[in-house]
């Protein structure tokens, strides 16, 4: 892979990544949820900055990124022994903590003997060369200073998700993945104002090349084509695979279509050319196209639509037609398959980012535990039973479905490098 190839790997996977965990984090925050961090980026910290109790850090690797919520299985905040400096306010409550205690800074230091963060909001210990053990309370809005430098948030158990309404719970989980949806809706929208026009699947002849079959059988321009021998067409795609999938035995193929409100048959001969190699069947027929801005619009939402179509045919048709790791590809595969759309220009980067977020989108939407849809059976699950479910279940299930989804991970990845 050259430089370009790497740059666009790493947009392509960032910009999927971040608007997956933006949807997430969105809808967490407006459903009531903590959310301490929201980072861009994974690795050492490079830049970070506090608004609205949450705090943006930029990661040194640019590649994913990450939304930390509160309650997320995170360890504890403290330890037992551990050295701090505090920082009061007005009425005497901790309003920051600061665990950078080697590093210059400003608060009373203090030795943590016990401390509850989630319920009762303390700390207990010893103040700087105190002999007797103090309790100081805890703001419920106040920071922790964390050893990387990274200031969030204390997390009281009121903002935890798990104190999230289940409906809430699952609206945050589905977000990530409507997100990604959004994104290609967005970007195929935006290519559609790039082109000089769009094409719309419409089954309408645009333009007729002269001297080559549908000129010569009096085919016309605006002519909608609704039948090829015995098969009804639709959209321009069936009519493009009728006349390309035709007999080679079948010299003629009637085709029908809607002129001036009258049904009118023609007889056509395809021609048979050569493209990249491969023999196809063509008329000399062309699609109609548009440049009204309407028609720009439903150009975004139609190859939405039949991207996700084809991605549920294929997704589907793995499970059905037979697994096999050869029908799937992981970040070698993609990181392969960028570098060779880098090399066609900026648009069809676009395009390409458009179907990988859809498929983001979709893949996350699996049932298969710690993903977006297994979590989203346990939403239902508890739904259902009207009651939290146990949390060691739900641990259990999780790490099942991450190593299963770890070992799968390393299965596809090897075999993208065999390849």
């Amino acid at each position: 892979m050259n430089v370009t190839s790497i740059i666009a790997f790493i947009f392509v996977f960032g910009v999927l990544v971040t608007v997956h965990e933006f949807g997430h984090f969105f809808v967490a925050k407006k459903s009531g949820v903590l959310v301490r961090e929201f980072a861009i980026g994974m690795g050492p910290k490079l830049l970070s900055w506090n608004r609205n109790h949450t705090a943006y850090t930029i990661r040194i690797l640019p590649v994913g990124g990450y939304v930390r919520m509160a309650g997320m299985d995170e360890e504890p905040d403290l330890d037992a022994g551990q050295r701090l400096r505090l920082t009061f306010n007005e009425q005497g409550k901790v309003t920051k903590i600061d665990t950078q205690i080697d590093e210059a800074g400003i608060g009373v230091p203090f030795q943590v003997d016990s401390f509850d963060l989630s319920d009762a909001l303390i700390l207990t210990g010893y103040s700087d060369n105190a002999t007797e053990m103090t309790t100081e309370h805890v703001d419920h809005d106040a920071t922790i200073i964390e050893e990387n430098g990274v200031e969030v948030q204390v997390a009281p158990r009121d903002v935890w998700l798990q104190s999230a309404k289940v409906w809430k719970r699952a609206l945050i989980n589905i977000a990530g993945p409507v997100m990604n949806f959004i994104l290609a809706l967005v970007i195929f929208s935006g290519v559609g104002f790039a082109i000089a026009s769009v094409g719309l699947n419409e089954p309408i002849i645009g333009t007729i090349q002269k001297n080559m079959p549908a000129d010569q059988a009096g085919l016309k321009a605006g002519d909608e084509i609704t039948q090829i021998d015995r098969v009804k067409t639709t959209t321009w795609d069936q009519v493009a695979n009728a006349i390309g999938n035709s007999k080679e035995s079948q010299l003629n193929i009637t085709v029908t279509v809607l002129r001036n409100g009258h049904k009118k048959q023609v007889e056509v001969r395809p021609k048979t050319v050569k493209i990249n190699g491969v023999q196809t069947k063509q008329v000399g027929i062309i699609e109609k196209t548009h440049t009204d801005t309407i028609s720009r619009l439903k150009y975004g939402l139609i190859n939405t639509g039949a991207t996700i179509s084809q991605i549920w045919h294929a997704l589907s048709h793995l499970f059905t037609g037979g697994f096999s790791l050869e029908k799937l590809g992981g970040p070698v595969s993609i990181a392969k398959t960028t570098s060779s759309v880098a090399k066609t220009g900026f648009l069809n980067i676009l395009i390409f980012m458009a179907m990988l977020s859809l498929n983001l989108g979709i893949m996350n939407l699996i049932p298969i535990p710690a993903l977006d849809g297994g979590k989203l059976i346990l939403n239902l699950l508890e739904g259902i039973l009207r009651r939290p479910l146990p949390q060691s279940f739900e641990n259990a299930v999780t790490i099942i479905g991450a190593v299963f989804m770890i070992i799968l991970m390393i299965a596809v990845t090897i075999n993208d490098i065999l390849r």
